[in-house]
């Protein structure tokens, strides 16, 4: 039999006895196991027919697949009853929904890739896992704000240095350590970014939002508070555009903007970012080959449609074909677009389910960036509320970019689709930052001490009054 604390009694002895919620049930991991059985039955479904449509009979390794899918949902859900036990209960099933979507497009098209892409996501898992066991506190992050920083750069410059530096496709963004292990830390470094700057910001809250420094006759916000971090994030993009990495570019600088407008919730911020974007959209079109081509592209791609415009071309021509309902799952023709379960895994998907399933992905998004900015607005320090927005900005407009780019809403930037498309970079980082994401919403406890807590205070402030 179990025996619940009043609210009376939490309050009184908060300090003795929290967190006395280790003692209690913890429906949010039921309900979490059963989104997770019916996302498993979603993706079985899925992948069965895949190979029916392909191949015209069942996949040769359903039954492994199965039992491999199982794991890893099960094996997320225990890590959360033993590590997080308060966490939001959606988001670990609607990230296993896109991986398991994502996974089902990469073994239709690329099959060799795909044992690859499973063992990533096995790592992803472990290292959520890792990240839950390290990152107890989101509070000790707050103490290395410094740390976290250096260790950012030297993930930025990583692949500028030589030897384990790597060019692929005009772009320096891996690092190869020998063998076919090649890495992107960039993925790391946004994360610890969005730490530092969460860390920052929240300590120079004040200074940043009330005006302090005279001009004339009027108070203004001094702007030395902003020197360093703007400094840093200069420096950022200066190590982006050398690595003529566009699309991460234009992550950081959302990243930054967002955070400083979350932490103040002045305007003036917003305005002055987008100038700045447009300054350095103008910038980088004149000189940066790279934004100048790819502008082109966006403006007319008709004009490229046999060289650099060909990628975007055919995946339109598959969107078209997909119409509402799609082909059909297996019956796609999308097999001849270049970096097809990489850059532009959206197109195999929205061509094979159409306008209807395509929606779900997003529809997808919207709700795991629900989430984030429900647990942000839940958390219980300025630090964890700063981190947990900034997180669900890197992950929302990460997936908003590579959606515009392929449906020409803006430039094309070649960012990886998060949890869906190939790469084992992407995949890890993202499982990390779900992780950070549930440590946060795990520390406001459940909803029902939240709930008792505020009408025992409401109760006592009726009394003061009295």
């Amino acid at each position: 039999m179990v025996s619940y604390t009043s609210s009376g009694e939490l309050l009184a002895n908060r300090g003795s006895i929290l967190p006395p919620f280790e003692r209690i049930p913890k429906p949010r991991r039921r309900t979490e196991l059963g989104l997770l059985i019916f996302v498993w039955v979603i993706i079985s479904a899925l992948y069965v027919l895949v190979a029916l449509g392909a191949k015209n009979h069942l996949p040769a390794h359903a039954v492994a697949f199965l039992a491999v899918l199982a794991v890893i949902s099960f094996s997320l859900n225990l890590i959360n009853r033993w590590l997080a036990p308060h966490a939001n209960a959606m988001l670990v099933p609607l990230c296993v929904l896109l991986n398991g979507m994502g996974y089902i497009e990469i073994v239709r098209w690329n099959p060799h890739a795909a044992q690859a892409q499973a063992l990533w996501t096995a790592l992803g898992v472990i290292l959520y896992g890792g990240t839950l066991l390290v990152v107890r506190r989101t509070r000790d992050l707050d103490r290395f704000r410094y740390i976290i920083l250096l260790a950012a750069i030297v993930l930025m410059l990583a692949p500028l240095f030589p030897v384990i530096g790597l060019n692929v496709n005009g772009a320096r963004l891996w690092v190869s350590f020998g063998g076919p292990l090649v890495f992107q830390p960039v993925e790391i470094a946004k994360i610890l970014l969005v730490i530092f700057f969460a860390s920052y910001f929240a300590d120079k809250k004040e200074l940043l939002s009330i005006p302090t420094a005279r001009i004339g006759n009027r108070l203004v916000i001094s702007p030395k508070p902003l020197i360093p971090v703007f400094g840093m994030w200069l420096f950022a993009m200066a190590i982006l555009g050398m690595e003529n990495d566009i699309g991460f570019a234009m992550l950081m600088f959302t990243l930054f903007i967002a955070m400083l407008w979350i932490a103040t919730g002045r305007a003036f911020y917003l305005v002055i970012g987008l100038s700045l974007f447009a300054l350095g959209g103008i910038f980088a079109f004149y000189f940066f080959g790279q934004v100048h081509q790819r502008v082109d592209i966006w403006l007319n791609p008709w004009a490229y449609a046999q060289g650099k415009g060909q990628q975007l071309v055919q995946s339109w021509y598959s969107l078209g074909s997909g119409g509402i309902g799609g082909s059909g799952l297996g019956a796609g023709q999308s097999g001849s677009i270049p970096y097809l379960t990489s850059d532009l895994i959206y197109v195999a998907i929205a061509e094979e389910l159409g306008f209807m399933g395509s929606s779900i992905l997003v529809t997808t998004y919207t709700l795991i960036v629900g989430a984030g900015f429900n647990i942000a607005q839940r958390a219980r320090s300025e630090f964890a509320r700063l981190c947990g927005a900034g997180l669900t900005v890197i992950l929302g407009f990460q997936a908003f970019y590579i959606l515009a780019g392929i449906l020409r809403i803006l430039p094309f930037t070649g960012i990886t689709l998060p949890f869906v498309a190939r790469g084992g970079s992407s995949l890890i980082a993202n499982y990390i930052l779900i992780a950070l994401l549930s440590r946060i919403s795990s520390e406001t406890g459940p909803d029902w001490i939240e709930a008792d807590t505020l009408r025992s205070e409401d109760a006592t402030s009726v009394v003061a009054r009295r």
